[in-house]
């Protein structure tokens, strides 16, 4: 499928610039549409006008609640005949307007192993937890934080040495890789959802799977 995707936006859009690298690259067949952020002035507006991407700011504080916010996000959505939903860093908790209108067809990404680590600060709490491995989600948004069906996650190691920050930038890297190749599946038709489970049908690859498995400690 050659979908149109609305991507949402809040911040300097690094996602974003992965999911267009993708698609003029062809490793994807989508092609984004639109890109919604709910902050003027970021720099995620810069890399979709770069790319002539129409780039438009709907700011959540002109609203009284956030369902009517959502609401003007799903007319926008609807005027450039969006199929599916990218949520890039877009920090907002959205309503059952946004999801009864894309039903399971608003993708997430969140920089935790979920269902570990929703909400902010996650590599901190990871940390903090001690933990020996981190990495990435994307899910299917619902009704939740960070709580829909799992698509795919990304590995990576926690070294004695990191920081937050460092830790972060590992991370990012490996969002950069599996957020298309989440899309990509999409567009392929291979998801399937069973309960909370979303199947790959057919399996992934090897090529596929490189980001699922325990990554080697580089020494």
């Amino acid at each position: 499928m050659n979908l149109r995707l609305g991507v949402l936006v809040s911040g300097s859009g690094s996602n974003l610039q992965s999911i267009i690298d993708a698609s003029e690259k062809g490793f994807i067949k989508s092609k984004v549409c639109v890109v919604i952020s709910n902050i003027p002035g970021v720099y995620a507006l810069e890399r979709a006008k770069k790319h002539n991407i129409p780039a438009i700011v709907i700011n959540h504080k002109y609203f009284k609640t956030r369902e009517d916010f959502d609401r003007a996000i799903v007319n926008k959505l609807r005027e450039y005949n969006t199929d599916l939903v990218i949520m890039a860093g877009f920090l907002r908790i959205i309503t059952n307007v946004l999801l009864d209108a894309y039903p399971m067809k608003i993708m997430n990404i969140h920089p935790a192993l979920l269902p570990s680590f929703p909400g902010l600060h996650v590599q901190k709490k990871a940390l903090e937890y001690g933990c020996k491995f981190a990495g990435c989600t994307v899910h299917f948004a619902d009704s939740g934080v960070d709580t829909g069906p799992i698509i795919i996650q990304g590995v990576v190691p926690i070294l004695d040495n990191d920081t937050e920050e460092t830790l972060s930038k590992r991370i990012l890297s490996v969002e950069h890789k599996i957020y298309p190749q989440a899309i990509k599946l999409y567009e392929e038709n291979r998801l399937k959802i069973i309960g909370r489970r979303v199947i790959v049908d057919p399996p992934l690859s090897p090529e596929e799977s490189i980001f699922l498995t325990n990554p080697m400690i580089e020494k």
